[in-house]
């Protein structure tokens, strides 16, 4: 469980290390850069509701919104994770939880995959924000886990 919770303290440095470029930086892919980083943050949002067995077939995935509106995300899934991570065992890690993707089509994944790929996800279009700062002319933001446990 420690592990999983270190992983949650990564996504959120490196949500917080993002966001924070994206407020200071204005460049020709600004535009696709924010709309990479919500939709990191509302997967982040609609994975939370289905590990608490609530519906997310409405909630969006993908949606064009403005950095006020990252900022409220960022707080809150990092609030929702870090109380939620708090109550769980390593025991419970193993329970299945069932839910509807955004088309209601069923799955069912261990919690402990769950959380790992929500940890994981986020890293992946991190790197593609990057590669937009990039190309914009800017220096990517360095989100390595190991420059986070320095």
């Amino acid at each position: 469980m420690e592990t999983i919770r270190i992983m949650f303290e990564h996504l959120n440095w490196a949500n917080c290390r993002i966001l924070k470029t994206l407020q200071t930086t204005d460049g020709e892919n600004q535009k696709q850069a924010i709309r990479l980083f919500s939709h990191i943050l509302f997967a982040e949002h609609v994975w939370f509701t289905r590990i608490n067995r609530i519906n997310s077939t409405k909630l969006p995935i993908w949606a064009d919104v403005d950095l006020e509106a990252c900022v409220d995300l960022v707080e809150e899934n990092n609030k929702n994770f870090k109380e939620f991570l708090t109550t769980k065992s390593d025991m419970k890690l193993d329970q299945f939880v069932s839910y509807k993707n955004s088309t209601g089509k069923e799955f069912s994944n261990s919690l402990r995959d769950i959380l790992t790929h929500v940890a994981l996800h986020g890293q992946y279009h991190r790197g593609q924000i990057n590669l937009l700062l990039r190309v914009d002319g800017m220096e990517p933001i360095n989100t390595d886990f190991i420059t986070f446990r320095r």
